[in-house]
């Protein structure tokens, strides 16, 4: 029987790289951190004023939308048993405390209304959640540990790695669900296709067969199938399944159509009509209470009265209809949220830094805005303050790699290459790292 939310402790102190939870305030510079894991990145408009009101009441008021489309409050206090008990009462919890690292499954912000969409995968998703928290043994997977589920929409994370990647497809009039192992759907083809009845029971036969297969030292998909092919990881998958696995080159041979970028800023089109989602960029990953309290109260006003956090670090109202869409990208401005891709610091994003994380090399928040400030034209690049890259999940097309205070390598992303890519530069200033990238963009576009 699962231990009742009372009888754990709320907080318990662990090694500073440990990833934080909710029930596991982890310590950093600047004060705790509290991650707080959102279903299919969903979080009502009520819940969000108690997440605001718990950054401003416990903490620095500093919240963070994730890359895994999730939030965290920063600079958290002494009181770590009152904030988790604020939240804890707005329903953000695990309903089984033991769950709260592994509920890891991450969908497309428009899961249920993208007009692109081949199926809803938010009843597949509730499932699966609830399988992650009430299966004992999923209770043993790593924090790190990472599923996505993909219904086919047009606004879909593809390059983020998983541990286990779920995907729909058509195959011959019907709706497969295609899945790869330590990869992502941009990159990889599928290595095997169930019916979508049985999608949900995959998984299950996936998550049950690494626990048995990979040792304590194997964390991670990937470090398994550095000692077991995934042919072998497949044979051990049918004798938990009532479907024959498809594997076929109709399966293998796919590759998952890529987005368009920047479909999350501004807005969207819903599969609706006269609906729409309208979405805005968080600056740099970073949320005050205000602005987080203006979006939520845009969500009751004009949307379904929910705000769906993406993995581009950016928030969405669903739900709203066309004729006030202009209205809400306004407040969502004025709120201080940046409501068109054209500004440069809509395409940053930077880790913590040196102000918050002993790794950090660089003030890399700082830097991007000053990087904000000098770029003519918008385009993406990631700063990162040491080589672990925190707040980029996949590699970006530049990324600024820092190497003292306020100086930086530059890569651009190249696929021949590893790592963040191909070096263009050593040990430049941001002022150096701005004058190359307008030149780069002249260059790209000049005839």
């Amino acid at each position: 029987m699962s231990e009742p939310l009372s009888a754990r402790p709320r907080s318990t102190p662990l090694r500073p790289s440990a990833c934080p939870g909710l029930l596991r305030i982890v310590p950093a510079m600047d004060g705790g951190i509290c991650r707080i894991k959102l279903p299919g990145g969903v979080i009502t408009a009520a819940q969000a004023h108690a997440v605001a009101d718990a950054a401003a009441l416990y903490a620095g008021g500093v919240i963070e939308a994730t890359n895994r489309c999730n939030l965290q409050i920063r600079g958290i206090g002494a009181d770590h048993q009152g904030l988790i008990a604020m939240l804890l009462d707005a329903g953000l919890g695990p309903s089984n405390p033991a769950s709260d690292d592994v509920r890891n499954l991450m969908l497309s912000p428009t899961a249920g209304v993208d007009p692109q969409q081949l199926c809803d995968t938010r009843p597949l998703a509730r499932s699966i959640l609830d399988s992650l928290e009430n299966h004992p043994g999923f209770h043993e997977l790593s924090p790190k540990f990472a599923l996505s589920l993909d219904g086919g929409e047009g606004l879909a994370m593809l390059e983020h790695p998983h541990d286990l990647w779920l995907s729909a497809m058509r195959c011959e009039g019907e709706t497969l669900m295609a899945f790869g192992l330590a990869g992502c759907p941009a990159d990889d083809s599928p290595i095997a296709a169930v019916p979508m009845d049985q999608a949900h029971a995959l998984v299950i036969s996936v998550l049950e067969v690494f626990l048995v297969s990979a040792p304590p030292e194997q964390t991670r998909m990937r470090h398994l199938l550095a000692e077991m092919s995934i042919q072998t990881f497949l044979q051990k998958l049918p004798a938990k399944l009532k479907a024959t696995l498809r594997a076929d080159s109709a399966i293998t041979t796919r590759r998952r159509r890529s987005n368009p970028s920047n479909r999350h800023v501004g807005i969207y089109q819903q599969a609706e009509p006269g609906r729409v989602a309208v979405g805005a960029a968080v600056p740099l990953g970073r949320l005050d209470p205000s602005m987080l309290a203006k979006a939520a109260n845009l969500a009751v006003q004009f949307g379904d009265g929910t705000l769906s956090m993406t993995p581009w670090q950016s928030l969405m109202l669903r739900n709203v209809a066309l004729d006030h869409a202009t209205h809400v990208l306004d407040g969502l401005r004025d709120a201080g949220l940046i409501t068109t891709v054209e500004q440069p610091l809509s395409q940053l994003i930077a880790c913590t830094g040196s102000a918050a994380c002993v790794k950090g090399l660089a003030d890399t928040k700082a830097d991007a805005r000053k990087l904000a400030d000098l770029l003519t034209q918008s385009r993406p690049v990631h700063l990162s303050g040491c080589i672990r890259s925190c707040a980029a999940a996949h590699t970006a097309p530049v990324t600024l790699l820092a190497v003292g205070s306020g100086c930086y390598n530059l890569y651009f992303r190249d696929a021949d290459q590893p790592g963040f890519g191909e070096l263009r530069g050593r040990d430049l200033t941001i002022e150096a790292v701005g004058a190359q990238l307008n030149a780069d963009s002249r260059s790209n576009t000049d005839d």
